[in-house]
């Protein structure tokens, strides 16, 4: 009986490496869970078998505590084993979680074992990637808000100067003063503006109204801008339109913000359409342009703050670069959604917003 045991132990024993290594297979921890259960209620009744067998042909009952302790130590080896893994994957987890805390955004976690634990590591690498793109879109916000405020300062400052040592006469620079004064102003208002709309803070009451009225009115204020630029300057709305659920106010900052920036890209004998016209349950209200069009990459970033990769939006035009950031802001906190895209004929380029209709809103 004695031999019997010691043969019957380390066989247990290798066996439960080969059990082991099968549950480590199992593609979830729910799987892994499972068969682990259903092999230490296996062994058991193996144990209970073989004991009875043992005690019905050799009439020892030391074999049954042999049989008993080996099977036992089998299941004892089997979850050590897969505990082992399990905590192994784990830890690594919680320590690509620290690297992350610590301020290491480049860590990150391993995405492979149980189903479970690589989906935990796959979302934790694209929240690591989402806190990345954070940081330097953070980072390249204070580069381009320092130069921004820096450069109307450094004006301000130099004519201050030239006015005290008597270079110049206060009459002289007042008008420039003054613009530079406007035109920091507008800078800190928009970046107030920005910061409303990401802390969510920014309150607006929908209500009923006309899109008409606001297209009017824009059109009104920058068409002499327009004729100025020798651009063309017309409207395309629909005489029916119906009403829309929206802030007039905000609308109108939208609207006119666009049609600057399509004024400001169009070269002198072209044209500018501005247009609203019903879709579905939306009404689309835009701007269009025979300039020279988007390339892709303006029109996957054009409405990132301080963004000026397309050429026509350099430093030139002593534009902060905040307007069509705001824009955005502005639509999706009245339900909206806006976009950039080149015309599909004629050249240019369309951006365009929608806003639901005002029963569907409701």
């Amino acid at each position: 009986m004695t031999t019997f045991a010691l043969i019957t132990i380390p066989a247990s024993l290798a066996a439960s490496g080969l059990v082991a290594f099968g549950v480590r297979r199992l593609p979830t921890v729910r799987l892994q869970l499972a068969a682990l259960a259903l092999y230490a209620a296996a062994v058991p009744l193996a144990a209970v078998t073989a004991a009875g067998l043992v005690m019905m042909k050799m009439h020892e009952d030391l074999g049954v505590l042999y049989i008993a302790a080996a099977c036992g130590a089998t299941v004892l080896v089997v979850a050590f084993l897969l505990g082992r893994s399990v905590a192994g994957r784990i830890e690594r987890l919680v320590d690509t979680a620290g690297e992350l805390a610590s301020g290491d955004l480049a860590a990150r976690a391993p995405q492979d074992g149980p189903a479970e634990l690589a989906q935990l590591g796959r979302s934790l690498n694209e929240m690591a990637a989402s806190l990345e793109e954070v940081f330097d879109a953070r980072r390249e916000l204070v580069a381009w808000a320092s130069h921004d405020l820096r450069t109307p300062v450094a004006a301000i400052r130099a004519m201050l100067e030239a006015i005290e040592d008597g270079v110049a006469a206060a009459d002289e620079y007042l008008p420039v003063l003054r613009e530079q004064t406007v035109a920091l102003g507008e800078v800190i208002d928009d970046l107030f503006e920005l910061a409303r709309i990401d802390a969510g803070a920014l309150s607006i009451e929908l209500e009923q109204f006309s899109v008409n009225d606001v297209v009017t009115s824009c059109v009104r204020a920058l068409s002499a801008n327009a004729q100025a630029r020798h651009v063309t300057l017309r409207v395309r709305v629909d005489g029916d339109l119906p009403a829309v659920a929206g802030a007039p106010e905000h609308l109108r900052r939208v609207l006119w913000n666009l049609l600057a920036n399509a004024l400001r890209h169009t070269p002198s004998d072209g044209s500018v359409v501005v247009f609203a016209e019903p879709v579905g349950d939306e009404v689309h209200i835009g701007v269009e342009d025979s300039g020279v069009g988007l390339s892709a990459e303006a029109e996957r970033r054009m409405f990132e703050r301080f963004w000026r990769g397309d050429p026509a939006r350099s430093r030139e035009d002593a534009n902060a670069g905040l307007g069509l950031a705001i824009a955005r802001g502005l639509v999706e906190a009245q339900g909206g959604r806006i976009w950039a895209e080149n015309r599909r004929d004629g050249g240019g380029a369309r951006v365009a917003f929608a806003l639901r209709l005002a029963g569907e809103a409701a």
